[in-house]
């Protein structure tokens, strides 16, 4: 097990050697998605960089143990306790039950998220499974003097605290004070600005379609404290490792650290792994803009999601990432050559294990150096033009899948099935002209790509466009 693996922890704010709670086993909590609309593809950025992360980690050696939430209540359209309820918003619009919008949707997210390469969480709760526990983690903070009842709600008192900005310089912090009393739509009963509210009652929402009985009234829980509860309900105490969005960090992750830590007594989660957005030319990628550009729709207009992993896996999970349909056309074609080439290599003879050795340390240190991705595609390709047998390079390329999960050997076999006995310039010269068709496609020129479907038919080559992209036989 490597003892040197590191990742920028936002709670110190620099590059963390990590040393989890238990040797050898990693405890993981990962913020997952309010189930009220379709998770955009910036979403599953988000998920495909912390699901890298996990296997990371097992192939560093670590036993992990991963939990995620569904959110399918108590998210307000505001993160600051304003608004209305995400679930309630979505079942209005669409004239369903809340229930029926939760399942629709939490379908829906695990489609795309499995679609992509990852690995399903451990354990996967919904909060509206844990109501107990949100109402007993409550209790003990109104008992504990860090939470007060105003207006019929229950709200956690920040006060009560040496340090509520935990993530935040000192520069930060004077920024979001000012925005905290500049917010529009002010709670009257909020001692401090930034209290924020731990269970809603009726006072809040006559309409509120989830709601339960509580020593406080009929009602339902606040956001933040969902991942606490679920958290420590499968986790214990003492979490290693806690991941989201780079917009998750205020408040919803710090009012986490502020409730869970004033209800434990003690420090709750040493390491807090946040990723960057994915934005496009006109910003940030959000559900509010209308259209939403998911996995499903990639994938409906002809492009494989892994193509769309191998995108993100090319830049820093810490880094704004730019999406562009030109930019993801380019990086088919990349993929493409990768798959080919992993298709040209032949299982015959040994592995040389010393090779192979080498090559899987280039490879660990490169991940456990703050999940550098781009630098472990990179040796990814040096394995493959490395001085070695093909059997070398082909359990190479399975080992780095552990972690990359781009199927490049699965993808290999399908080309090989779909071109067998086919020259390899031939094939190289159908792949190409796949790809002029599809770029003469996007930019309407019509009259181009039926051109190219007819060159190829002369070759004896017929192209179907399908669901899953583009398919060709040979006639």
């Amino acid at each position: 097990m490597s003892n040197d693996f590191r990742f920028y922890n936002s709670l110190t704010r620099k590059v963390d050697e990590f040393v989890p709670n238990e040797e050898g086993k990693v405890s993981m909590y990962t913020c997952g998605p309010t189930v009220y609309h379709y998770a955009h593809i910036g979403n599953i950025r988000t998920y495909i960089m912390q699901d890298v992360l996990v296997k990371a980690l097992e192939y560093a050696g670590y036993n992990v143990k991963r939990v995620m939430n569904i959110t399918d209540v108590g998210h307000l359209s505001s993160d600051a306790d304003t608004g209305e309820d995400k679930m309630l918003a979505g079942a209005k619009r669409e004239h369903k039950s809340v229930m029926e919008i939760a399942r629709f949707y939490t379908d829906a997210f695990f489609k795309d998220f499995d679609a992509v390469g990852n690995k399903k969480p451990d354990v996967i709760e919904p909060a509206t499974n844990c109501i107990p526990e949100f109402i007993h983690m409550v209790e003990v903070l109104l008992e504990k003097g860090y939470a007060y009842q105003a207006g019929g709600n229950i709200y956690f008192d920040t006060s009560k605290l040496d340090d509520y900005y935990v993530f935040s310089s000192a520069i930060e912090k004077e920024a979001l004070q000012i925005g905290v009393r500049d917010d529009v739509e002010e709670d009257s009963n909020k001692k401090n600005k930034t209290d924020f509210v731990l269970w809603f009652t009726k006072s809040k929402f006559e309409d509120q379609a989830l709601k339960w009985e509580s020593p406080w009234g009929v009602g339902y829980p606040g956001w933040h404290i969902e991942c606490s509860c679920i958290s420590m309900k499968h986790l214990g105490e003492r979490l290693d490792i806690h991941c989201g969005g780079v917009d998750n960090i205020f408040p919803h992750h710090t009012n986490e650290i502020a409730q869970s830590e004033s209800y434990l007594g003690h420090k709750w989660c040493n390491y807090w792994f946040h990723s960057n957005h994915l934005n496009d030319r006109a910003g940030k990628m959000s559900k509010s803009k209308g259209a939403v550009l998911t996995v499903s729709v990639l994938k409906e207009k002809g492009y494989d999601p892994l193509v769309y992993r191998f995108f993100c896996l090319q830049s820093h999970y810490r880094k704004p990432l730019e999406f562009s349909f030109d930019v993801l056309d380019s990086n088919v074609g990349t993929y493409n050559k990768l798959v080919k080439r992993v298709s040209e290599l032949k299982a015959d003879g040994a592995v040389d294990e010393n090779v192979k050795k080498e090559f899987e340390d280039k490879f660990r240190e490169a991940i456990s150096d703050d999940l550098n991705t781009s630098m472990a595609i990179t040796i990814l390709y040096d394995a493959l033009k490395a001085d070695t047998n093909d059997a070398t390079k082909l359990a190479l390329v399975e080992s780095f899948d552990k972690v990359l999960s781009l199927d490049l050997i699965g993808h290999a076999k399908s080309l090989l099935e779909g071109g067998a006995d086919i020259d390899p310039e031939l094939l190289e010269y159908i792949n190409e002209q796949i790809q002029k068709r599809a770029e003469a496609k996007k930019a309407k020129d019509f009259a181009t790509a039926d051109a190219i479907r007819n060159e190829l038919l002369e070759r004896g080559v017929e192209i179907k466009d399908t669901r899953e992209g583009v398919k060709w036989q040979l006639v």
